[in-house]
């Protein structure tokens, strides 16, 4: 069992290019399902040995432990891909987790700032001090491009076509896009890389860094997630705002605009357009409240 996931593993890893993420995600999925099969089965089976009803046991297993359903979808998700990759490969010659059904999840609605918030946040860090510029850069950026924090950390000083004005991301799977950059974002980005100074020890991947810490090394995600919540503390603003709000922020606000959908969703760099809709459902809500609010025969 152990080899034939790790086999799976370094699929995902080389030919699926998934990130560090997903990896550290299925590795934990997979270490939960071992503790069961020890538990229950008192060993680790062949997979070929593994059945629907011992994979039926695992998901009563989880749902005995009270975890979430978003978490038990998930494990079952990464079993059902290992095994259609097990039976790609030769490894079992049949597939019990193809009868598993997943947990309905549901989708909760994103967490947004409205426009005015977003600009509340974007004036507080100081333009007097090289963080400050490089900060307000950040923040600018992750609002006008709508990325990922892990797609921000990632770029380089020459993903950014000055004269066009977009970006050049890597997305999920290493997938690459392009990103317009905003008039405000551009100008924060021109003034920070004019303060930007690097660690000339460093390596040149974290010397082509588009942010870097104090040290002049590349900034990780968690860096990013600490700095918001500076400026949330700052503000006042809802402290379950993170990076991801201002993401989430963009594509709503665009949709507010009269944005298209499927334009929302290259900009976003969504697989699917079903990932994008549950932006139309926050602007559906938006404009409810705001008629229940207004409107003299409404329901209020």
């Amino acid at each position: 069992m152990e080899n034939a996931v790790r086999q799976f593993l370094r699929h995902l890893e080389l030919e699926r290019n998934s990130s560090e993420l997903t990896l550290k995600s299925y590795s934990e999925d997979f270490e939960s399902f071992y503790d069961y099969l020890r538990e229950r089965v008192g060993y680790l089976p062949h997979p070929e040995e593994v059945t629907i009803q011992v994979l039926r046991g695992y998901v009563s297993y989880l749902h005995e432990c009270e975890y979430a359903r978003t978490t038990i979808a998930r494990r079952l998700a990464a079993l059902r891909s290992f095994y259609r990759f097990a039976m790609r490969e030769g490894i079992v010659t049949s597939n019990p987790a193809k009868a598993l059904r997943t947990p309905r999840t549901g989708r909760k609605l994103p967490h947004f700032l409205t426009v005015e918030q977003v600009a509340e946040l974007l004036e507080a860090p100081l333009a007097n001090e090289p963080m400050g510029l490089r900060d307000r850069a950040i923040l600018e950026v992750l609002y006008s491009a709508g990325l990922r924090v892990a797609e921000l950390v990632g770029l380089n000083v020459d993903d950014w076509d000055r004269e066009a004005n977009i970006l050049r991301v890597f997305g999920k799977g290493k997938k690459e896009r392009v990103a317009p950059v905003g008039r405000y974002a551009a100008k924060a980005l021109s003034q920070w890389l004019e303060d930007r100074t690097v660690d000339p020890n460093a390596t040149p991947e974290q010397q082509k860094a588009m942010f870097v810490n104090r040290f002049g090394r590349r900034l990780t995600t968690r860096s990013i997630g600490r700095m918001l919540e500076k400026y949330l503390k700052q503000t006042g603003l809802d402290s379950i705002t993170s990076p991801h709000t201002l993401r989430h922020s963009f594509a709503t606000h665009m949709l507010d605009g009269g944005a298209d959908l499927r334009a929302v969703q290259e900009l976003l760099g969504h697989k699917s357009l079903t990932t994008t809709q549950i932006y139309t459902h926050v602007s559906t809500r938006r404009m409810r409240e705001t008629y229940v609010d207004a409107h003299p025969h409404s329901q209020k």
